[in-house]
């Protein structure tokens, strides 16, 4: 196996926090996305999705979805399970996942992607350049503002997001409020229940 990546980027943190946490050692292959070489042809013959991490088989199999990946690795090593280990846990798992995803996440890459001079005609990750739309960056910072006290609350009744134990959406959620500092956003003062949280998360993580 291979691992296509770019250190630093904020799915790619998610993979190697997934990766750091349960002790998994993989080849990997950076991929430098301050020049561009995501969209290279070479890459793209390996990722049509032009993104990164990408995890690529020793049979071919590319897998370009950081859950997907995680969820293939979590099979092979089954210690320290962080997708759940009971019917109800890994259904709590995988739906925070999907609405950190699309509800925090998706918020700051899209403030980020719309406003950033470095990402003129990148409005959306992959191969097609998208204009950017700086309404869309304006929406992404009222979701932020209105998610982040959501997020609060609910830590406030639970130590970690998708129950008792830490979990790949803790990871998610860690990767989000560090990738806050990419627009120039942090956890508000006032989410004291998020911040500890967070401490806690990156203790968990060592």
């Amino acid at each position: 196996m291979k691992i296509y990546t770019y250190e630093g980027a904020p799915n790619a943190r998610r993979l190697a926090m997934f990766m750091q946490y349960k002790g998994i050692e993989i080849e990997t292959v950076p991929i430098d996305m301050t020049t561009g070489e995501q969209l290279s042809p070479e890459y793209r013959a390996i990722n049509p999705a032009c993104t990164v991490p990408a995890l690529v088989l020793d049979d071919g199999t590319v897998f370009d979805a950081v859950i997907g990946m995680c969820t293939y690795l979590e099979s092979l090593y089954p210690e320290r399970p962080l997708l759940g280990t009971t019917p109800l846990e890994k259904a709590e798992v995988a739906g925070w996942c999907h609405k950190l995803y699309t509800g925090l996440f998706n918020a700051i890459a899209s403030v980020l992607r719309n406003s950033s001079k470095g990402f003129v005609n990148r409005g959306l990750p992959g191969p097609l350049d998208l204009p950017q739309i700086p309404e869309l960056a304006d929406r992404g910072r009222l979701q932020i503002a209105h998610y982040l006290p959501e997020l609060d609350a609910h830590l406030a009744e639970r130590p970690w997001v998708a129950g008792d134990n830490f979990t790949f959406a803790d990871i998610d959620l860690l990767a989000a409020v560090d990738f806050l500092r990419w627009v120039k956003e942090s956890v508000p003062e006032e989410c004291g229940h998020l911040a500890n949280w967070a401490e806690r998360a990156r203790a968990e993580l060592g």
